[in-house]
């Protein structure tokens, strides 16, 4: 259903996750706004530096940071069979010698060739008896993953776990007294300051770059992932194909970030999930494979002067707003935890839990927070009058990641 006009979707910041929001609108928003980044200055890496250095003054806190971290960065190829339909014209037994097993190539139990597909990225490994993480996409439908360390040892891997939302996946490797990485803190991030990255782009293993963290709290819109659930950290470390899954470290060598996505578009721009969500969504694949996302089942926007003005004119909406700020509900999926709970479209959230919120991704914040079959009272401006809505948060519906 196309519910806005093209103008109006680009104001639109529909999350299509934690608060359950499907993809509406998705057909109508332009291509991600460019990301505004303040001006960034050619600053010279000390030699001796903080206090993390050794008395060497030949060795400085980024060779420290990546011989502290360095042996628990991993190579992670992966392989999968996809089927390689051929023309009807090379359907004869006789064309067919050479588009089967001949040419490296398996014919499945179709009899349709097939072709084996290979990538590469990398991995941190958190834990001595060999349990690491990676990016989902690096191992999203691998029938076979290898596993090598820095010292050239390789391992089959079997992944244990992938969550698409966040694009965190965790692998086992059968081996022990592993090297392994420290985890730092991503909350307490500040723009600026020193981001190491180190993974296998393009094939070069154990490439070490350096940069600083440009910003903080990137939304998946503005990255140009906007079915991801994630506040991306952004930094301008040189980031390519292959260092997907690595790690991003502070000046410390401790691990902030999984280093995930690049903007076709941008230009010294990579992205990071923070350690706290990789971590907790890490837990939860080791111990069952799965993730849970707490669903409400609404399509929401953020308002401002603008965009209530368009509302207001949009016949399609039968409902007017009068607030500025807040996010507004344009739209209840049926059935769903929110329509049981009595949401209705043109109701403004300015509360969730304890946490007042004015953006739809604080709202969505809050919801990942919450328990499913937990109460979650959220606090809606309705008609000019103030209502508490108590809503219990289900798992996301399979049907609604098609």
């Amino acid at each position: 259903m196309k519910l806005l006009s093209n103008k109006l979707g680009v104001y639109l910041g529909i999350f299509a996750l934690g608060s359950g929001l499907g993809f509406w609108g998705s057909r109508n928003i332009k291509q991600p706004t460019p990301i505004k980044q303040s001006q960034v200055y050619q600053t010279a890496i000390p030699t001796q530096s903080n206090p993390a250095a050794s008395n060497n003054s030949e060795v400085n806190f980024i060779a420290l940071a990546v011989q502290k971290v360095g042996p628990a960065v991993v190579r992670i190829d992966a392989s999968r069979q996809i089927s390689s339909a051929l023309p009807e014209n090379f359907q004869y037994p006789l064309f067919r010698r050479f588009f089967g097993s001949d040419d490296g190539t398996k014919a499945g139990s179709s009899g349709t060739p097939s072709r084996v597909e290979r990538g590469t990225g990398s991995g941190f490994i958190i834990a001595s008896d060999g349990r690491l993480i990676t990016n989902a996409h690096v191992v999203n439908g691998a029938e076979k993953v290898q596993v090598t360390l820095k010292d050239g040892t390789s391992y089959e891997g079997k992944v244990l776990g992938t969550d698409s939302f966040t694009d965190v996946a965790v692998i086992k490797i059968e081996a022990t007294d592993l090297p392994t990485v420290i985890l730092g803190n991503g909350e307490k991030l500040t723009p600026g300051e020193w981001a190491i990255a180190i993974g296998n782009p393009l094939g070069l293993d154990n490439t070490v770059t350096v940069g600083i963290i440009s910003a903080l709290d990137r939304s998946s819109s503005q990255v140009g992932v906007p079915d991801k659930r994630v506040r991306f950290i952004q930094t301008d470390a040189a980031i390519n194909p292959g260092n997907s899954g690595g790690p991003l470290l502070n000046s410390q060598g401790e691990v902030i970030g999984i280093n995930t996505a690049i903007r076709a578009d941008a230009q010294g721009l990579g992205f990071a999930i923070p350690i706290e969500t990789a971590q907790r969504v890490a837990d939860q694949l080791f111990a069952k494979g799965e993730v849970d996302h707490p669903y409400l089942g609404i399509h929401m926007v953020n308002l401002n002067q603008e965009t209530q003005a368009e509302i207001n004119l949009n016949q399609e909406f039968n409902f007017k707003i009068a607030q500025e700020e807040g996010v507004l509900v344009v739209r209840v999926i049926p059935s769903s935890p929110a329509d049981k709970s009595g949401f209705e479209p043109g109701d403004v959230i300015n509360q969730v839990g304890d946490l007042p919120v004015t953006t739809s991704l604080q709202v969505q914040e809050q919801v990942d927070r919450s328990e499913i079959g937990a109460e979650l009272e959220v606090k809606v401006i309705r008609n000019g009058e103030a209502k508490t809505l108590t809503v219990k948060p289900s798992a996301f519906p399979q049907d609604q990641l098609e």
